[in-house]
């Protein structure tokens, strides 16, 4: 971890910081346009209520929508507080990445494995549905990455290029087979390929172990989380609407993009303390 100086926040981190808000703002317009199969180059950035183009001065990333006061110079509508939000998350997790690991290849990997997952997650809570763009572009990053480290051998958190290959293949069947149980047990269509693109990428960068912990990870806590908090409001709502209650289909990537991050930093650590316990020696 680097120490943190103030000649280490203003050479590297704020220029970092930068970057990353630049990569959320792009973010946006990836979680924006590819559920809809639009282009994320053109047209031009544009208001979402009034369609009219946002000029680049309108555009820069954070500055832009506290300036305007979140609202747009055209219509005066509100902005949705997500662009804000993703372009500060996204460069926070790219400062973090550069704290935590220095300005090394491995923290461009965790950054742009993290926003690739952040993308992911929100695209799916807005839409159900988990874009090629993000799972092909991260599958071909994690790969590369994997055979570029094969060359410069650097100790590194992701797999390296056979566990990546194997790890991909598991992920993606392990998740597909899951959805096909569900399937037939709830007599309905449980889980869409995005999640089994998904966890070919997670299972690609985490290798076999770990892409297994991310979903059972994943599945805990999105079981636990519909059962305490969705559940409870769909069935009230059921009631007072007098339709059967139903169980609400699962965004399943929400929970599994931030296990896959969680797996990434410690799931090492938790497979061997799991390991331990349940086979002591």
């Amino acid at each position: 971890m680097l120490p943190l100086t103030a000649e280490l926040v203003f050479v590297i981190l704020l220029p970092v910081f930068w970057i990353g808000a630049s990569i959320g703002s792009f973010l946006n317009v990836c979680i924006s346009r590819w559920p809809a199969d639009l282009s994320v180059v053109s047209p031009r950035s544009r208001c979402p209520n009034c369609a009219r183009p946002i000029a680049w001065y309108e555009n820069i990333p954070l500055l832009s929508w506290i300036v305007l006061r979140g609202k747009c110079r055209g219509c005066a509508l509100p902005i949705s507080i997500q662009y804000p939000a993703v372009e500060l998350i996204v460069a926070s997790g790219w400062v973090a990445s550069v704290v935590v690991f220095g300005t090394t290849l491995e923290a461009l990997r965790v950054a742009v494995f993290g926003t690739i997952l952040f993308g992911i997650a929100v695209t799916d809570a807005k839409h159900y549905l988990i874009p090629d763009g993000f799972t092909i572009t991260g599958l071909f990053f994690v790969l590369a990455m994997a055979a570029v480290n094969f060359f410069l051998g650097e100790s590194t958190q992701f797999a390296s290029m056979w566990p990546a290959v194997i790890g991909a293949c598991v992920g993606a069947g392990a998740i597909t087979i899951i959805g096909w149980l569900a399937e037939v047990a709830m007599k309905r269509e449980a889980m869409g390929f995005g999640d089994t693109t998904l966890m070919a990428v997670v299972g690609a960068a985490l290798g076999p172990e770990r892409a297994l912990l991310t979903i059972i990870g994943g599945a805990a806590v999105g079981a636990v989380f519909f059962i305490v908090f969705v559940a409870p409001v769909v069935w009230v709502r059921s009631k007072r609407t007098g339709v059967q209650f139903a169980f609400p289909d699962v965004p399943f990537g929400v929970f599994l993009a931030p296990a896959a991050m969680l797996a990434l930093l410690w799931g090492d650590r938790l497979i061997v303390w799991y390991m331990q316990r349940a086979f002591p020696t």
